[in-house]
C-alpha cells in the first residue's frame, strides 16, 4: 500500500514547479545565521540531539538534525535549509491536494486544457501559500510549524485517497492506519495536531461510520497511533547521554511528564475583555494571509466543496472552529504574545490555500460557460488561464518579499556575538528573555565561541534540573537549599549574584538590568551588557573601547527584515549609546558624549527626544 498509495500522482513539470519554486524563494531570502525567539534554542537542540523547550519537539530535532551535515554555510544556515525544505513539502502537497479534489472536473472538450487549467489551479495555490507572510517567516530559519503543516496535509491527502478507494468498492484500512500513525508521528513536532483530529474524525464517520464499530479495526488504529507516538522515547533517552541542551531532562517519568505536559510555563490567564477576545480570534486571518481577494476565493471555493465534496467542506470549518476554541478560548492568550499563537494556524492557511484554488477553478469554470471558447483552444487562451490564476501569488509575493528577505540579517549572531566579547575571562553573564539568551547558547554551544563564559538564564534558576544542568556554577550553590518555585526567578538571581561577585567577574544583559530592581548592587554599563558592582565598589572609568570593536551589520543601516525581537534589539544598542553618552558628558568627555548621541540617533531616530534632553542638561552640540 505504501507505493499505491502515490501511485496516481504522476510526476510532471507542474509538481516539480510547486517545490522548486518555494524552495528556490525561501533560499534567496533565507536567514544565514541565528536569528530570535526560539531560533537558538532550536539550533543548540537540533546539533546537538538534545531537548528543546517543551514539549521537546523530538520529530522536528530528528528531522533538521541530517541537514547540520550539509557542506555549506554554518550550522544555522544548515538547519534553516532544513525549514526551508519542509515548507516547499509542504507547497507541493497542496498541489497535490487541490489536482486531486479537482481531477474528475471538466471544462471543455479539450482534454488538454481540463488537465492543465487543474494544474495549473494546484500550482496557483501552492504559489499563494508559498508566499503568505506567515509561511514566509517560518521557512526563512529553524520553525517546525511548516513540517507539520505537511505531516498534516499528507495525512488529508490519504483520507481522500481511502474516501476514493470506499466509494469505489474497496474498504482499505490501512490507509487509516498510515494516517494515525502519522498523527501519533507528527505529536513529536508539535502538539496542536490534536486539532485536527475532530475533522479527520468526521472525514471517516461521514464516509464510512462502521470504520468505529469494528473492534480489529480500533485496536490497530490505536496500536499505529501509540508507535508513531513512541517517538518521544527520544526525549528520555537523549536525556540520559546529558545533550549540550537537555530542557527538562526527561530521564524519568516525572520529568517527562512535567516537559510533555508543558508543566514549566505560567498558567494564570489574563483577564479577558471584548477587545482581547478579538485580538485572539484574529490571530487566525486569511484577508491578512492572502488578502481580500483570498479571502473571497475561500468562500468560492467552500461553496463548490458544499457541491462537489461535503466531507471535505465540513472537515475545513470545523478544523477552523476547532483551533479557535481552543487556541483562542481555552489558550486565552495574553495581548503581548497573541503573536506567537499566530504560528499555530499554518496547517489551517495550507488547508485555505488548497480552498483558494479551488474557487480560482471555479472562476475560470463560470468564466468558460458564460464565453464562447473555440474547440481547439490556443496559447492565448492559456495565457488568459495564467493571468488569472497567477495574479494572486505574484501580488503576495510582491507585497511581502520586502519585509521576509533575510538573507541579510545578522542582528541576532552580532547581538551575542558583541555581548560575549565584552566580557572578561570566566566572567558569569545571567540572561533574561528568551531572545537575549538563545542567540548565545547557539553561538558559545555550538559556535564555540567564549566557552569560558558561563550564561545563567535567570528565569531557569527556579527549576532543578536547570541548577543540575550548570555543575560548574551551581554544584555547591545554596540555591539547592531553597524552595526555588517559590522564591522567583528575581530572587534566585540574587542568590547567584551573591554567591559570584567575589570571585569572577559577573555581568547580566541588558534585559535583566531593567528586569530587575538591584538594591545591594549596581549594575554599571559596559557596552550592551553591564557588570555588577558592590554598592561600596568604586565605578571607575566606562571603558568605550569595545564599541569600536562591535559588529553592527543592518544596525546603521536598515534591514527590510523587522520582526519584534529584531526591533528590540535594535533599541538595545540605541539606548546603550544613549545612556553611554549621558554618562560621558556627566564626566565632561563632551566629544565622545557628542558621537555616541549621534550614533544612538543614526540607529533609533525616535530616540532623538531623549538625546536632545541629554544635550540641553550637559550644553552639547550636535
Amino acid at each position: 500500500m505504501n507505493v499505491a498509495v502515490f501511485k496516481n500522482i504522476k510526476l510532471n513539470i507542474f509538481l516539480i514547479l510547486s517545490f522548486i519554486i518555494p524552495f528556490a524563494v525561501y533560499m534567496g531570502t533565507l536567514a544565514p545565521s541565528v536569528t530570535f525567539f526560539d531560533s537558538g534554542e532550536f539550533l543548540t537542540a537540533t546539533a546537538s540531539l538534545g531537548s528543546a523547550h517543551s514539549p521537546g519537539y523530538p520529530l522536528f530535532l530528528m528531522y533538521a538534525k541530517p541537514f547540520t551535515w550539509l557542506p555549506l554555510g554554518n550550522i544555522a544556515f544548515r538547519i534553516n535549509v532544513a525549514t526551508a525544505f519542509s515548507s516547499s513539502l509542504a507547497c507541493l502537497v497542496v498541489y497535490i491536494l487541490t489536482t486531486s479534489l479537482l481531477k474528475k472536473e471538466t471544462l471543455l472538450k479539450d482534454d488538454r486544457f481540463n488537465r492543465i487549467s487543474i494544474e495549473l489551479a494546484g500550482l496557483a495555490a501552492a504559489f499563494s501559500f508559498a508566499v503568505t507572510p506567515r509561511l514566509w517567516l517560518q521557512s526563512n530559519h529553524d520553525k517546525p510549524y511548516p513540517l507539520l503543516a505537511f505531516i498534516t496535509a499528507v495525512i488529508f491527502y490519504l483520507l481522500l485517497k481511502w474516501q476514493e478507494q470506499y466509494r469505489e468498492g474497496s474498504e482499505r484500512p490501512s490507509y487509516i492506519y498510515v494516517c494515525t500513525f502519522l498523527a501519533g508521528l507528527s505529536m513529536g513536532v508539535h502538539q496542536t495536531i490534536v486539532l485536527l483530529l475532530p475533522a479527520w474524525f468526521l472525514m471517516i464517520v461521514m464516509t464510512d461510520w462502521r470504520m468505529i464499530t469494528r473492534l480489529k479495526e480500533l485496536i490497530l488504529t490505536t496500536a499505529f497511533a501509540l508507535l508513531g507516538f513512541s517517538i518521544h522515547l527520544y526525549l528520555p533517552l537523549r536525556a540520559l547521554s546529558k545533550p549540550l541542551l537537555n530542557w527538562g531532562d526527561s530521564k524519568t517519568v516525572d520529568q517527562f511528564l512535567w516537559h510533555f505536559l508543558r508543566k514549566g510555563y505560567p498558567s494564570e490567564p489574563p483577564v479577558r475583555d471584548m477587545a482581547l477576545l478579538w485580538a485572539q480570534i484574529r490571530a487566525f486571518n486569511i484577508s491578512r494571509e492572502f488578502t481580500w481577494l483570498g479571502a473571497v476565493l475561500t468562500i468560492i471555493g467552500l461553496l463548490y466543496l458544499w457541491q462537489k465534496n461535503r466531507t471535505v467542506f465540513v472537515a475545513y470549518l470545523v478544523t477552523v472552529a476547532a483551533f479557535l476554541l481552543v487556541i483562542a478560548g481555552y489558550f486565552n492568550t495574553p495581548l503581548e504574545v497573541i503573536f506567537l499563537t499566530e504560528e499555530f494556524f499554518t496547517p489551517l492557511y495550507l488547508l485555505t490555500a488548497v480552498v483558494i484554488g479551488i474557487g480560482l477553478f471555479t472562476i475560470l469554470r463560470y468564466a468558460i460557460l458564460t464565453s464562447r471558447l473555440p474547440e481547439r483552444i490556443t496559447a492565448p487562451v492559456y495565457g488568459v488561464v495564467a493571468v488569472l490564476f497567477f495574479s494572486l501569488p505574484a501580488a503576495l509575493c510582491a507585497v511581502n518579499y520586502f519585509e521576509n528577505d533575510q538573507h541579510n540579517n545578522y542582528i541576532a549572531f552580532d547581538y551575542a556575538a558583541n555581548s560575549l566579547r565584552t566580557v572578561p575571562q570566566n566572567s558569569v553573564m545571567f540572561t533574561w528573555g528568551d531572545s537575549g539568551a538563545f542567540p548565545l547558547w547557539y553561538l558559545q554551544g555550538i559556535e564555540r565561541l567564549r566557552e569560558d563564559v558561563d550564561l545563567p538564564h535567570t528565569p531557569h534558576l527556579v527549576f532543578d534540573w536547570y541548577i543540575e544542568s550548570m555543575p560548574r556554577l551551581f554544584k555547591e550553590s545554596n540555591l539547592r537549599k531553597f524552595d526555588l518555585a517559590s522564591l522567583g526567578p528575581e530572587s534566585a538571581l540574587r542568590i547567584a549574584i551573591t554567591e559570584n561577585i567575589g570571585t569572577r567577574p559577573v555581568y547580566i544583559d541588558f534585559s535583566t538590568r531593567y528586569s530587575v530592581e538591584f538594591k545591594e548592587y549596581q549594575p554599571i554599563q559596559r557596552g550592551i551588557v553591564y557588570r555588577i558592582r558592590k554598592i561600596n565598589e568604586p565605578s571607575g572609568i566606562p571603558d568605550v573601547s569595545m564599541w569600536d570593536n562591535y559588529s553592527n551589520r543592518g544596525i546603521m543601516e536598515k534591514l527590510s527584515f523587522l520582526d519584534l525581537d529584531t526591533g528590540k534589539a535594535i533599541l538595545i544598542y540605541a539606548n546603550s549609546y544613549l545612556e553611554v553618552g549621558e554618562f560621558l558628558a556627566g564626566i565632561n568627555r563632551s566629544p565622545e558624549a557628542i558621537m555616541m548621541l549621534r550614533k544612538a540617533e543614526l540607529i533609533s531616530p525616535d530616540i532623538r527626544i531623549s538625546a536632545d534632553q541629554v544635550r540641553t542638561r550637559y550644553g552639547l552640540g550636535r
